[in-house]
């Protein structure tokens, strides 16, 4: 049985704007995964509303996606893919990242994935760019948590591409998610549906 992680931010845990909750495990993206991939994978869920790749943030702890990744990955090993998105909260406005800062970020959680003694084989890592905040985002309800947030995060594909092809791991671009219309930043539904359906597409075209 292969093993794959999802390690990411509020749109890998499935938060829901609509009702200030969570999806279903049969809606959010891994779940969703879970569903295309069969009784032969296991999809494990490593989804935290508000983590970052490196920073700390400094109204609530434990979010430094950095920090949190040994034990995380230490607990869930051997596996064979980790998939990572990240980089939506590093755009807060309180971070004062450009978007290579936080493109730099990532490549620090990268090279110490690939480090553990974790991998069923040889790291395999999948980079998903996440869906960019757009710009009625900063006058939402989480306007007053995010702040000026919406221009840098239109950037970071071009520095996650980069990177990943610096860093020799797999990309993916899911900037065509839908996201919901109450706060701009989060995955809708269909946009779970639709990030499940790409990443296992892809992971078909000779990507496991």
């Amino acid at each position: 049985m292969k093993r794959i992680i999802c390690y990411g931010d509020s749109n890998t845990y499935g938060y829901d704007a609509d009702t200030n909750g969570r999806f279903s495990e049969s809606i959010r993206y891994p779940g969703a995964l879970q569903k295309l991939a069969g009784a032969e994978y296991t999809i494990i869920e490593e989804g935290l509303s508000g983590r970052t790749t490196c920073f700390n943030d400094p109204l609530n702890e434990g979010l430094n996606g950095l920090d949190y990744l040994y034990p995380c990955l230490m607990s869930h090993g051997p596996f064979d893919t980790l998939i990572i998105m990240l980089g939506t909260n590093d755009c807060k406005e309180r971070f004062s990242a450009t978007p290579k800062n936080i493109a730099d970020g990532m490549k620090r959680i990268i090279e110490k994935a690939k480090l553990l003694p974790v991998w069923t084989n040889k790291p395999h890592i999948l980079l998903v760019c996440p869906p960019p905040i757009q710009k009625g985002c900063e006058s939402s309800p989480v306007a007053g948590e995010m702040g000026r947030c919406s221009e840098k995060s239109y950037h970071l594909s071009e520095e996650y591409k980069a990177l990943a092809e610096l860093e020799g791991i797999d990309y993916l671009d899911a900037g065509d998610a839908d996201i919901n219309q109450i706060d701009y930043m989060h995955l809708s539904a269909e946009g779970h549906r639709w990030l499940a359906h790409q990443i296992w597409n892809y992971l078909l075209q000779g990507n496991l």
